[in-house]
């Protein structure tokens, strides 16, 4: 009993850890949610680990998304192709991903933190165009990159069960124009898509603890808000978390390689 007591307090204070660096930094939180799941739960499985936090990203980015549309920061349709199109990516991703060796698997995760890590430091400009919309008018010129970003990021997402949001926001602000807010919260749409339909496909495999994705998400609901309380005190330095944030994704890619790589020679 004790042990599953302990395995469930683990799954909610992780799901914690990420609803708090959500709430304070405004995104990429949902990159610790594997290796949480892997090195602090003790989920033996790392296709388990990706399926299990598929969920919790999706469910996570559902409720910002709520607070993003109220505010008027999503563009509908321009959302609506970008997380169709990536939904089919991910789908595709997915597949790709339970057929490789979850050693292998976990060491290209690590290799990815490092590479967001490094995407993270770098400072997003917040010009671009608030009206831009899909239109029959604009249809020409929006669709091609809309489509064809959308599915890459899909299929990057989908492979290895993150909200793939530092690679969405930059990618809809290259395929529309629109300014970072618009970004943001038009990314969610396709985050809680792209986090279901990997969420789908590992759940049709028998890949997802449901107990341990449940006890996630309610930790990171609270996480959430403490980090939305937290992160108005500490506004001004929102920059320096942001940057502090980045170096702890490298540097927990970097253990993540090295766990990949210990247990691909051992």
């Amino acid at each position: 009993m004790m042990p599953d007591l302990l395995t469930g307090a683990l799954a909610t204070g992780s799901g914690g850890v990420v609803g708090l660096v959500l709430g304070l930094v405004g995104g990429g939180g949902s990159i610790l949610a594997v290796p949480l799941l892997v090195y602090a739960v003790g989920v033996a499985s790392p296709h388990v680990a990706i399926g299990t936090g598929a969920v919790a990203v999706s469910a996570s980015a559902l409720g910002n998304l709520l607070t993003h549309w109220r505010l008027g920061n999503v563009k509908g349709r321009c959302a609506a192709v970008f997380a169709a199109a990536g939904v089919l990516g991910a789908i595709a991703g997915a597949a790709a991903a339970k057929a490789l060796d979850g050693q292998k698997l976990l060491a290209l995760f690590g290799l990815v933190m490092i590479v967001v890590g490094i995407v993270m430091l770098r400072r997003r400009g917040s010009g671009g165009d608030p009206a831009v919309r899909l239109t029959a008018r604009t249809a020409r010129r929006l669709l091609p990159p809309l489509l064809g970003i959308g599915f890459g990021v899909g299929l990057f997402s989908g492979f290895f069960g993150i909200g793939g949001g530092f690679l969405i926001v930059p990618g809809l602000m290259l395929a529309t124009g629109m300014p970072l807010t618009f970004a943001i919260g038009t990314s969610l749409v396709a985050v809680t898509a792209f986090g279901a339909a990997t969420a789908a496909s590992y759940a049709i495999s028998g890949l997802v603890d449901w107990r341990l994705a449940g006890l996630f998400v309610g930790g990171g609901l609270l996480g959430g808000f403490a980090g939305a309380v937290l992160g108005k005190v500490l506004a001004s330095r929102r920059q320096v978390l942001g940057t502090v944030f980045a170096g702890l994704v490298i540097a927990v890619g970097v253990y993540v390689v090295s766990r990949g790589l210990i247990g691909l020679t051992a």
